[in-house]
């Protein structure tokens, strides 16, 4: 048997190479540089090459059609392995745009006088005199395990094979592991989340790996488009793909927390430095629901009515447990983790609307097309109101109870405003992007018939209203109580975290009073390719 090379499309995928070897050169900086110079090089080093992938990931948006040589908006590289098509840059571009504005947040010194909120010496056991003598140092690793990440976000929605996709699994998750347990302040509530997290993932990634293994018996292939064929060839054991698809959910619902693989997602946000929890909850979701998108519409596409059962009972315990626990939240953190339960439901519902534009009607929006819009939202929304958690404090550091918050409107009334505003977004109200994005997916949903699946969203939108507008009342209409060092106030930030945070307002607002453009924008990136 013959070998045969196989060509790699440079042009197309290197936004990805390029991230990747970021991540490579900034361990060469770990490795090299004098410790003074490592923080500088590697925030300037990740935002370049953050921003040279970005550009070319516009770049070869424009482009697409002519590299797909007048074909379907979209070509199949490295041997099939990673498909670059509509949804696929649309993705990458937003997952660059918010890693530039984690980085800006990962940069941060002020809040800390003048070193960031991860630990300077990892290895070091909680209040023992190592880490007492590791307080003025800077760890700086953090870079390049991001731009890891990154690049595993980047190819997780563009995996073309079920092995691309679980190596891609990988690449961004076990960067998230070691991250979540860096936390400068409150050292065993970090590690303890960094250690649940990955034994949690661990299982899952089995899960997953277990799913691979029966579908590739199903199908004898592990390419979506061969897949997709043997599904419509009905050539195999259905039972091997039933529960394949099963084991497959498993590791993909785990990553954007859906009941019942949400246990995680409170521990895991409380516990994490608050920039990696920004983060982590924005990239993580756009990256998951990409590949989740990929795997059930093009290898799974044509068996669409043995998952969406499954999608329907899924998305409704999600949602629902997801604001039940929250209104039962006194910890910000934890309340934000659970309301990120939630829109994981809501983005469910999404997933349950028709993919092709010759199944709807003239002028409505495709599930792709309201999943990306909504994901969008959400992530401005998300990581502003991490942001701006990380700079309410008090004399023991980050105050992320609930009652430290009162009347902090009136001590600090624009970032609490902020704040407001993105908790409104999360909700739902109208001139908000959360708005418009709610709309999207529920109207997609309807048009599929998943109508009791909307009519539960809806309720649990109206409960979410309430926790969501008590922490507004605690922060404006509410009088602190205890010793002055257990009131929070707002520290005064760099132009690293008071830029992110006006980007994510402006970010909501924009995409609540003039979505179009984003909308229409989506909708040119079309469908996932086969």
């Amino acid at each position: 048997m013959e070998f045969t090379k196989p060509a790699l499309e440079y042009a197309e995928i290197w936004p990805i190479i390029v991230v990747l070897a970021v991540g490579a050169l900034g361990v060469v900086v770990e490795a090299f540089a004098v410790r003074r110079l490592r923080f500088p090089l590697q925030v300037a080093l990740s935002l370049v090459g953050l921003v040279a992938a970005l550009v070319g990931t516009v770049f070869v948006g424009t482009n697409l059609d002519e590299a797909a040589g007048g074909q379907a908006r979209g070509l199949l590289g490295a041997a099939g392995s990673v498909v670059v098509d509509g949804p696929t840059v649309f993705l990458w571009g937003v997952v660059l745009v918010f890693a530039i504005l984690g980085i800006l947040l990962f940069a941060e010194r002020r809040l800390e006088n003048g070193v960031s909120a991860f630990a300077g010496q990892a290895a070091a056991l909680p209040g023992t005199d190592a880490e007492r003598d590791a307080q003025s140092l800077d760890h700086t690793e953090v870079y390049p395990l991001m731009m890891f990440a990154v690049s595993g976000m980047m190819l997780f929605p563009a995996s073309g094979d079920l092995l691309t996709m679980f190596v891609a699994l990988e690449v961004l998750s076990l960067p998230l592991y070691l991250l979540c347990g860096l936390a400068r302040r409150r050292r065993l509530l970090s590690q303890e989340a960094a250690m649940k997290y990955f034994l949690l993932g661990a299982f899952s990634s089995g899960f997953f790996l277990y799913g691979v293994a029966l579908v590739y018996g199903f199908a004898g292939t592990m390419d979506f488009a061969g897949i997709d064929q043997a599904v419509r060839s009905d050539t195999g054991n259905t039972a091997l793909l039933t529960i394949g698809i099963g084991m497959l959910a498993v590791g993909l619902l785990f990553k954007v927390g859906a009941v019942p693989f949400h246990a995680w997602t409170p521990d895991v946000y409380q516990g994490a430095p608050t920039p990696v929890t920004a983060f982590m909850s924005a990239g993580t979701k756009i990256a998951a629901f990409g590949a989740i998108l990929r795997l059930f519409y093009v290898a799974f596409g044509s068996d669409r009515w043995n998952w969406q059962p499954m999608l329907w009972v899924i998305a409704i315990l999600t949602m629902l447990l997801g604001v039940v626990l929250a209104v039962v939240q006194s910890d910000v953190k934890r309340m934000l983790a659970y309301s990120s339960v939630a829109h994981t439901g809501f983005l469910l519902t999404g997933v349950l609307g028709a993919q092709s534009v010759g199944d709807l009607a003239a002028g409505q929006v495709t599930s792709t097309q309201a999943v990306l819009f909504y994901l969008v939202t959400y992530s401005f929304a998300t990581l502003g109101a991490f942001a701006v958690v990380s700079l309410v404090r008090d004399a023991s550091g980050e105050a992320t109870g609930m009652v430290r918050w009162a009347g902090l409107g009136r001590r600090s009334p624009l970032v609490a405003a902020a704040f407001a505003f993105f908790l409104l977004s999360m909700a739902g109200i109208p001139l908000t992007g959360g708005f418009i994005g709610k709309w999207a997916v529920f109207t997609v949903a309807v048009s599929a018939g998943a109508w009791p699946v909307v009519a539960v969203a809806i309720a649990s939108s109206v409960i979410a209203v309430f926790f969501y507008v008590r922490q507004i009342r605690v922060m404006f209409f509410s009088e602190p109580e205890g010793p002055v060092g257990e009131v929070a106030t707002v520290t005064r930030p760099s132009l690293l975290t008071s830029g992110t945070i006006v980007v994510g307002v402006l970010g909501t607002l924009v995409l609540g009073v003039v979505p179009g453009p984003l909308l229409t924008l989506a909708g040119h990136a079309g469908q996932f390719i086969r």
